[in-house]
């Protein structure tokens, strides 16, 4: 076995990992990390009182010392990585433009780490960590040809790509030297998994996706920190490697290790204001937009046209109101519970207003239609046909959350607050906000699991 570092993109990205410390993460860099810690956290403190996270709980059983947030239960280091990893991407409230959900895997796989090491843990350490992991799951989508060539391939790079960001987050953590983490992000591969299977009937399994990532990071890291060695080649052009097996077109390994230190891929994460695909979220954007910008209400409008690729249809063009995970998927349901409750929020995913007939009605006077020539990445163009005879419409081109249309903080507070009050009492998610907002000066991470604990477990799901 060659346990020996070359100077291959991955041995390059292996030596990066290894030697990254927080003193040369720029400013900007550990101040959007910091957001994106706090972010997934509110969103698996929420998550904690979804129906999956209660059943995966009820199922596996857990005991052990590491916390699940948002309630007052513990498990074992992996199965704390899966059931916090299910809780932070149970409601797609969770960041996106990772690995794709970049947060909910690697921060459980993170807190869940801390537990390995057998030391207190400094904040700065955490944040440096974050940034490795969302740095590697990205640029190894971004090799393998990146969102639109992967998962068309029926991948779920969430599943798939976030297991590879997640072990090179906790090798950074657990302090593994370059040999040791490119054993890591190896051996992550062999524990990639995740299909868009679910997206036919509705299934549930999504939300196990970012929790098994983050548990296959971790076993990864664990593994390689004890001397089992990863496949030095699964990044080559081989049979049997990373690249040839999820994408059968051409691949770019060189995009491992491409401008590393100076291009952070943190700063391509997004934030999600709305409770659904994020394939949704510009075109809420450009609803919102166009009732702002012709002063029309939405009971005005009579019709909704939706033009997109075939890819976004296949993703999240089908009209659902029933259950909550595929409802969560559909654009078209985003659309309507925007007109119909005013909101595109977790709480217009309730079970009384999935199932009002009022949104099902605005649905009804929405149709999606393919546009073949549209790029499969595009946002989808929407038209609204007014009862006065107006007709508009807008594509906005990054929704917002993004660098281009930026959650302003005010907002970006008031989601964390409403989300984590879902499981934690008032001064409970006031300190917790604190604390999160000064984690590069905290010395213990463990103090952030205890301002989690939450009584989720003993109230009802969220429906």
């Amino acid at each position: 076995m060659n346990r020996s570092l070359a100077d291959s993109p991955v041995d390059r990205l292996a030596r990066f990992v290894s030697s990254l410390d927080y003193d040369a993460l720029p400013a900007n860099v550990v101040a959007k990390a910091k957001i994106h810690v706090a972010d997934t956290l509110g969103a698996a403190l929420a998550g904690a009182r979804s129906n999956e996270f209660a059943i995966s709980v009820k199922s596996l059983r857990p005991a052990g010392p590491v916390p699940l947030w948002g309630t007052g239960l513990a498990a074992s280091t992996r199965d704390a990585a899966i059931l916090n990893g299910c809780a932070a991407h149970a409601f797609e409230l969770d960041d996106s433009g990772g690995c794709d959900h970049s947060g909910a895997v690697v921060l459980p796989a993170l807190f869940s780490a801390l537990h390995e090491i057998g030391r207190p843990m400094d904040g700065q350490r955490m944040i440096t960590a974050v940034v490795a992991g969302y740095d590697v799951g990205r640029r190894v989508l971004e090799a393998t040809g990146g969102y639109d060539a992967h998962n068309s391939h029926g991948w779920h790079s969430t599943g798939t790509c976030g297991t590879i960001g997640a072990a090179a987050a906790c090798a950074n953590l657990l302090g593994l030297d370059a040999a040791a983490t490119r054993d890591a992000i190896t051996l992550a591969t062999s524990f990639s998994s995740g299909l868009w299977a679910f997206i036919h009937d509705g299934s549930q399994a999504k939300k196990l996706h970012a929790g098994r990532a983050a548990e296959g990071g971790l076993l990864a890291a664990l593994l390689a920190s004890n001397g089992f060695a990863g496949p030095s080649r699964v990044f080559d052009d081989v049979w049997g490697g990373f690249f040839k097996s999820y994408n059968k077109s051409a691949c770019q390994p060189e995009l491992l290790a491409e401008g590393l230190g100076e291009v952070w891929k943190v700063n391509r994460a997004v934030l999600k204001p709305y409770a659904s695909c994020r394939g949704a979220h510009s075109a809420v954007d450009a609803l919102e937009d166009l009732l702002s910008e012709t002063g029309q209400n939405a009971s005005d409008i009579q019709h909704i046209d939706l033009r997109m690729s075939a890819m976004l249809k296949d993703m999240c063009g089908a009209k659902v109101g029933a259950a909550m995970a595929p409802t969560q998927m559909s654009l078209p349901y985003a659309l309507a519970a925007r007109c119909t409750f005013g909101t595109a929020g977790l709480q217009a995913y309730t079970e009384e207003h999935r199932h009002h007939p009022d949104v099902h009605a605005m649905m009804d006077r929405i149709d999606v239609a393919v546009d073949e020539a549209m790029d499969p990445m595009a946002e989808p163009v929407v038209t609204l046909r007014f009862k006065d005879g107006m007709v508009v419409d807008r594509m906005v081109p990054r929704a917002t959350g993004s660098a281009e249309r930026p959650m302003q903080a005010a907002v970006v507070e008031a989601k964390f607050r409403e989300l984590v009050a879902m499981s934690l009492p008032s001064d409970q998610v006031e300190v917790l906000w604190k604390t999160l907002g000064s984690l590069e000066q905290i010395e213990d991470c463990s103090e952030i699991e205890a301002l989690m604990a939450g009584n989720a477990d003993s109230i009802p799901t969220f429906r």
